[in-house]
């Protein structure tokens, strides 16, 4: 038999945390985490807010959180494409921009209301895709676009700015490219 983990409390706790998010090369689930500190899921939310009040880097992805490290200056291209389509089309619009070796970083919706909402995504590969559209579709969950009647911006990256081209033409091809 296992023994339960400690109780982590408070600030060592805290300080716990930012150790295993710096630590780990993907993100890293709030129940994992509960687990690991051997406290509530909710406890943890509590913690990562605290945490990102005080300046940490730690963002909440589709997949967990993540704690963005000080890189050294990217070598990646990044590019901020407009797209536009219906919920049903999600699938095929990110498979269409990691089929070509980039990755979505985020979507960002202009709300009427709030102004610019950004979520972060982080998709790679179409694994990640799967696993995105599945989270959303077992919580019955709305995209983004569903706000803006399909309008929404995506933040992308690849090796160069020849594969960023390639994504945007594969992308007004099927008609999902706002220009």
């Amino acid at each position: 038999m296992c023994p339960m983990p400690q109780k982590l409390v408070g600030k060592q706790r805290r300080e716990q945390l930012i150790h295993w998010l710096e630590a780990s090369q993907v993100p890293l689930t709030g129940t994992e985490l509960a687990g690991r500190a051997n406290v509530s899921r909710q406890v943890i939310v509590q913690d990562i807010s605290l945490l990102k009040a005080q300046d940490h880097p730690i963002i909440a992805t589709s997949n967990g959180y993540l704690y963005m490290k000080q890189e050294q200056p990217s070598s990646l291209c990044r590019r901020i494409i407009a797209c536009k389509h219906e919920p049903q089309a999600t699938r095929e619009e990110l498979y269409t921009i990691v089929d070509y070796g980039a990755a979505v970083e985020d979507v960002i919706i202009e709300h009427p209301i709030y102004g610019d909402l950004k979520a972060s995504l982080m998709i790679h590969h179409r694994a990640d895709v799967d696993q995105f559209v599945t989270k959303v579709e077992e919580a019955q969950a709305a995209y983004l676009l569903e706000l803006t009647d399909g309008i929404h911006n995506h933040t992308i990256t690849a090796q160069d700015e020849s594969q960023l081209d390639q994504v945007c033409q594969a992308l007004k091809a099927k008609g999902y490219l706002v220009e």
